[in-house]
């Protein structure tokens, strides 16, 4: 008895897993390859590339030490000068704008203007999605959303990528007893917006198990 659940596990270890692991990979890309499509679909009015929107959408929710066009570039994983096309269209669109830094003259700020603002509102949440959604139950749409995130979370930890999260999950922030919350790496108090927006500097404040 003792050997055949032994054998029921190796075969399992050896074919079943990996096949679950292909499935999985196989239904995310068609997940994405359906909200590409659609968010082409919809860009094309505009004349940008899903890429352009993916900086624009970064910029529209990063923080003020995250908005620099190097943080753009580790985001997106794509090359300085992938990155430099973007922001340029992206500027010329009259989308995003180049601040420079008050202290420091060599950084270069990226802001998000109304127009680029008006356009993430538009495009977002992804419409086929959303009728999905309201086709679940609120149990399962939450079920999905803490699988997605232990996945994605589990990938970069796995692999040394940079998080890129939100201040509320970091191991930086502290909440005081006043009620605000302070950065331990910035020295600085952080609004309840801030903490809502991505960060570069993102650490996880705990192991988010599979």
């Amino acid at each position: 008895m003792i050997c055949i659940s032994l054998l029921v596990n190796k075969v399992l270890i050896r074919y079943y897993l990996p096949m679950k692991k292909l499935i999985n990979q196989q239904l995310l890309e068609r997940l994405a390859s359906l909200l590409r499509s659609e968010s082409r679909g919809m860009l094309l009015e505009h004349g940008l590339q899903p890429v352009q929107f993916e900086a624009l959408q970064y910029i529209a929710n990063c923080n003020r030490y995250s908005d620099t066009p190097m943080a753009v570039t580790e985001f997106l994983r794509q090359t300085k000068g992938t990155v430099s096309q973007t922001l340029k269209v992206l500027e010329k669109k009259g989308l995003i704008e180049k601040l420079t830094d008050a202290k420091d003259k060599r950084v270069t700020h990226l802001k998000i203007t109304e127009d680029g603002r008006a356009l993430t509102q538009q495009m977002l949440p992804s419409p086929i999605l959303e009728t999905a959604s309201d086709l679940m139950s609120n149990d399962e749409v939450a079920m999905i959303n803490s699988s997605l995130h232990t996945l994605l979370y589990q990938l970069q930890n796995a692999n040394n990528f940079k998080p890129f999260g939100q201040c509320a999950s970091c191991v930086h922030n502290i909440k005081q007893a006043s009620g605000e919350y302070f950065c331990g790496l910035t020295q600085e108090v952080l609004t309840p917006i801030d903490i809502e927006l991505i960060c570069r500097e993102h650490q996880y404040s705990q192991v988010i198990k599979p």
